[in-house]
């Protein structure tokens, strides 16, 4: 799949879904199902108009790019979103962007979507125009919930990320470059691969985690704690540590994905270092269980 800039992509006729799609959910699926273009924003639009509603993000470009990609689709457009383009018209959208430089021929949207200044364009603007198609795509619905990444990021910062996979079609994931920790881990006999993670994206609640790591062309079943270890004195920094099962190896200044599966338990203090090691075990087993491994 391509990933082209707004400005730099080619003439030629596209069947374009249109919508920020953080997540890459079961709705956005939908929306994007038979199409050949999509196009999105970046960054979200929100962080330029109000950054103070401006929500965590469940998915990088990079991960969104991936997942799309896993769509079949040809080609993923970014527009660069600035303030100079949050004031173009919702008509300026439709005539410059989408008519002009992506000459749409089918325009696939959710039916919620809305653009251009003041979110003045909706979907009734786009049925009206006569130079494309319009497929308006209802709001999907799973377990009597509709499917939203807002919605799915409350799963998430609840630790409830099995229940996030079921809305997002896929696990929900995290990545990041492996650095350096003050290696308590291996002192316990659980050396662990550590990230710092980004703040402009959504977590999981503290807790330990089964989950799978990926890194070059390996994967292995993983334990992973988000939080700040309180049975420990530290700077209270959040940290996402990984251990992986079956697995030795440096892996600093690599990059490593992690999809989480299920949550095992929330973060805990222990009395001594004893206890701590014995539920780690535990952890251990409960990972291998749920993962198969």
């Amino acid at each position: 799949m391509r990933i082209t800039l707004l400005p730099d992509v080619e003439q030629r006729p596209r069947r374009v879904a249109v919508g920020e799609f953080d997540g890459v959910h079961l709705g956005h699926r939908a929306v994007i199902q038979g199409n050949d273009t999509v196009l999105t924003f970046e960054p979200h639009p929100l962080a330029v108009v109000r950054p103070d509603m401006a929500p965590k993000l469940l998915t990088t470009l990079e991960r969104k790019a991936q997942l799309v990609a896993e769509l079949g689709v040809e080609e993923l457009v970014v527009i660069p979103f600035d303030e100079t383009f949050a004031q173009r018209s919702a008509e300026d959208f439709v005539d410059h962007v989408l008519v002009e430089m992506l000459q749409a021929t089918r325009v696939s949207v959710g039916e919620n979507f809305r653009f251009g200044h003041r979110a003045g364009g909706d979907t009734r603007l786009l049925s009206s125009d006569e130079r494309f198609e319009t497929r308006v795509v209802p709001l999907v619905e799973a377990d009597g919930e509709v499917v939203s990444s807002s919605h799915i990021r409350g799963l998430v910062l609840a630790g409830e990320v099995d229940v996030a996979e079921h809305f997002l079609g896929a696990p929900f994931a995290m990545e990041g470059e492996v650095v350096s920790g003050d290696r308590r881990g291996r002192e316990l006999g659980f050396p662990t691969a550590n990230l710092v993670p980004d703040p402009a994206l959504i977590q999981p609640g503290h807790g330990i985690y089964a989950a799978r790591a990926s890194f070059g062309d390996q994967t292995r079943v993983a334990a992973v704690n988000v939080g700040v270890r309180p049975t420990f004195k530290t700077d209270l920094v959040v940290l996402v540590e990984a251990y992986l099962l079956d697995w030795q190896g440096d892996l600093y200044g690599q990059h490593l994905t992690l999809e989480y599966v299920a949550r095992l338990r929330g973060e805990r203090r222990f009395d001594s270092v004893d206890a701590l090691i014995e539920q780690m075990h535990a952890d251990v087993a409960a990972t291998r269980e749920i993962c198969g491994a």
